[in-house]
């Protein structure tokens, strides 16, 4: 892995097909390696990971430190409730706290857009080696589910080696509320990175048609785009006009708290138009996995007995995936020097 050239990791429309294909790989290896207990790999042994979660999270948090613990790094979690930002100290100055006792990695996670790549910018103009890793931030990006989800598809489709050539061609899905979804948005820069043809199915006040041209043009700051031919994106309404040659299907959940903002009409509307459940999936002409970044919400995005149907249901192995790709992503950024990276 001696070409990875990132410090930080911030947003997948920064990544090249081969900086893809390094993290599918060693996600790969991780996730066949028994790393529990006696058997921990010694990769990140002496380096410190710090999760600074201002935002709640179960699955990224958790997932973010059983990965760092199975590298034998040591993890500090970060409480907002019981920090000093309720004394009045800044963001930055809690980061450069967390960065003056030794922190060799952030994992950020914050409600709005761009806060991990300020913090990683204003650590690195204080000559800081610290690598920012973001958990997920406002409506922008979440470059670990991404990628994660990346690598479940890319398993699925080819079991014994995932790789981006698994995706070429393919034709996947995402049903729902593309609008207000960072999960999305690094999957649109993820799939069509990896040659895949996405389509976004979902009603008009959750998936304005701008998502059509999402990826063709790079994002502000940034002169090209790493990957010179990616794959199409398009907007169907109906899942009937979405699904038929389908490779892959997957749903978002839908947060109720848009409902105040009276973008859905209700929630059993909602589920009549845009659920997943095996007699929609018929509409694919052949069977395809189905995913979803969790948590679930039964009987509106996805149907209980589809989520629990392993055969079809991607959703545990998603969660698998997770600890084992953000493995990959630690090992990248933290288990050499980093003085000679890029951003």
């Amino acid at each position: 892995m001696s070409d990875w050239n990132h410090r930080h990791i911030i947003d997948l429309s920064t990544f090249s097909e081969e900086d893809y294909e390094s993290v599918l790989e060693l996600a790969n290896r991780f996730r066949s390696i028994p790393t529990t207990g006696s058997r921990k790999l010694p990769a990140l042994q002496g380096k410190l990971v710090v999760t600074l979660f201002f935002e709640p999270s179960t699955r990224t948090r958790s997932s973010f430190e059983l990965a760092a613990r199975s590298l034998s790094a040591d993890v500090q979690s970060f409480s907002p409730s019981t920090s000093s930002l309720s004394k009045g100290e800044t963001l930055l100055d809690t980061a450069r706290t967390y960065v003056a006792m030794g922190a060799d990695v952030l994992i950020v996670r914050h409600g709005s857009t761009n806060v991990p790549a300020q913090l990683a910018k204003a650590l690195e103009k204080a000559g800081e080696q610290t690598a920012v890793l973001n958990g997920g931030d406002g409506l922008h990006s979440h470059p670990s589910q991404g990628l994660l989800d990346l690598y479940t598809l890319a398993r699925y489709f080819s079991p014994n080696q995932p790789s981006p050539k698994a995706l070429k061609k393919k034709k996947i899905v995402i049903v729902g509320d593309i609008l207000h979804s960072r999960v999305a948005r690094s999957n649109l820069w993820a799939l069509t990175g990896c040659g895949a043809d996405v389509i976004l199915c979902g009603p008009p006040s959750l998936l304005p048609e701008s998502f059509e041209n999402f990826v063709d043009a790079p994002p502000p700051g940034q002169q090209i785009d790493l990957i010179p031919k990616r794959g199409k994106i398009q907007i169907k309404r109906t899942l009937e006009e979405a699904l038929p040659g389908a490779d892959a299907i997957m749903t978002l959940r839908l947060q109720k708290e848009r409902m105040r903002q009276n973008l859905i009409t209700n929630l059993y509307s909602y589920h009549n138009n845009y659920g997943i459940n095996h007699e929609r999936i018929k509409l694919c002409k052949k069977k395809v996995p189905v995913l979803h970044p969790g948590p679930v919400n039964r009987g509106v995005e996805m149907s209980s007995d589809l989520l629990d149907d392993k055969s079809i249901s991607l959703v545990e192995e998603q969660v698998k995936n997770g600890i084992a790709t953000r493995m990959a992503l630690l090992y990248l950024i933290a288990a050499k020097d980093t003085t000679n990276q890029s951003k």
